[in-house]
C-alpha cells in the first residue's frame, strides 16, 4: 500500500456552493490557499454559473484574480455549458471540469440539457479547442464529471451499461480524465467496483477520477473500494462540507481530512498535512456559520501530535 493516491479538493466549489452562507470572492481564495498550504494541488477552486441559481458561486472572476499561476499547482474551475467555458478562458484557471449527467433528468434539472444535448455540447467545446490549436501551455487542461453516476434524484436508478455507454462517448472526444460522481450518495462499495468495470473497458485509455457524496454514510467505504480497484484519483471536500442546489437530500461530499487520515493510516501517500487540514476544516466552519461535519475535525488525528 505505498502507491500515491492523488485527492483533488473540491471544498471551495462543491463544498460551498450549498451553503446558506455566502462567502465572498477574496474568502474563497483564502480557503484555496489553507488548502495548498495543507498539500492541495489539484483543488476546484471555483465554478462559472449564473449567479442567479448558484449565488455563492458568484464572483468566481474575482477568486481568481487573487490566486495567480504558480508551478505544481492546478486550480479548476468547473463549468456547465459554452458560455461557462468561455467565461473560464479569460481568467487564469488551469483546468476546466465539464460537468454532465448521467441521467436526463438530473441533465434537465442542473443544466437544461438532455444527456444527449450535453454530449453536443462537449463535442463543440473539444472543437473549439482543436480549432485554437490546443496544446500544452495553450489552454487549460479538460476534465469531464459525469454526475448521478450511482443513482438520480429524478431517474431513480442508473444502470452499468448506461454510465458505460456514456462514459465511451466522452472518452470517443478524446477527453484524458473522466470522473464518476455519486451526487446523492446512494452507492455501495460493489456498485462502485462494477461500475468502474464497466468504465474501464469503456474507455481503457481515460484516468478514471471517483467523487463521493457521504449522504448515507457510504463514502469511504465507497472509495475504499475505487481504490482497491486501481483508481488513484478521488474528489473529496475539507470539513466533509458540500452538496447540490439542484438535488434534493445531497449532502456533503467525503472530507478530505477523513480521506487522508483513512490513507495514510493505511501505508498511501496524499502528500496532504493532516493537522493542517484539520485547522482549515474548523477554520470554514467558523465562516460557513456550522461546525464542519467531518468526523476528524471533531475527534482530531491519531496519535495524537
Amino acid at each position: 500500500m505505498s502507491r500515491a493516491i492523488q485527492i483533488v479538493e473540491v471544498g471551495p466549489r462543491d463544498g460551498l456552493q450549498n451553503e446558506k452562507t455566502v462567502l465572498a470572492p477574496a474568502v474563497r481564495a483564502e480557503l484555496v490557499r489553507r488548502l495548498e498550504a495543507a498539500g492541495s494541488r489539484r483543488i476546484e477552486a471555483v465554478s462559472f454559473v449564473h449567479p442567479k441559481y448558484v449565488p455563492q458561486m458568484a464572483g468566481a472572476e474575482e477568486v481568481m484574480a487573487e490566486l495567480p499561476h504558480q508551478p505544481g499547482r492546478s486550480r479548476i474551475g468547473l463549468v456547465l455549458n459554452g458560455r461557462g467555458y468561455d467565461r473560464a478562458l479569460n481568467t487564469a484557471v488551469d483546468e476546466v471540469n465539464v460537468a454532465m449527467s448521467a441521467t436526463d433528468g438530473f441533465g434537465l434539472k442542473n443544466q437544461g440539457q438532455t444527456v444527449d444535448q450535453q454530449v453536443r455540447m462537449l463535442s463543440d467545446i473539444v472543437a473549439g479547442r482543436a480549432n485554437a490549436g490546443a496544446g500544452p501551455g495553450a489552454t487549460p487542461r479538460l476534465s469531464v464529471t459525469l454526475s448521478c453516476v450511482w443513482g438520480c434524484p429524478f431517474d431513480g436508478e442508473v444502470g452499468v451499461d448506461q454510465v458505460a455507454d456514456l462514459v465511451g462517448r466522452v472518452a470517443a472526444l478524446g477527453v484524458e480524465e473522466i470522473g464518476l460522481a455519486d451526487t446523492i450518495g446512494v452507492g455501495d462499495p460493489w456498485s462502485v467496483t462494477r461500475k468502474i468495470e464497466a468504465a474501464r473497458k469503456a474507455a481503457p485509455d481515460a484516468v478514471l477520477r471517483l467523487h463521493f457524496h457521504d449522504t448515507r454514510n457510504t463514502g469511504l467505504a465507497n472509495a475504499h473500494a475505487g481504490i482497491e480497484a486501481g483508481v488513484t484519483v478521488l474528489d473529496a471536500s475539507v470539513g466533509g462540507i458540500g452538496g447540490c442546489p439542484f438535488a434534493p437530500g445531497a449532502t456533503g461530499n467525503i472530507a478530505t481530512e477523513d480521506l487522508v487520515y483513512m490513507l495514510e493510516r493505511a501505508g498511501f501517500e496524499t502528500g496532504h498535512d493532516l493537522d493542517a487540514l484539520i485547522e482549515t476544516a474548523r477554520w470554514i466552519g467558523a465562516q460557513i456559520g456550522r461546525p464542519a461535519p467531518s468526523a476528524l475535525s471533531r475527534a482530531g488525528g491519531w496519535p495524537a501530535g
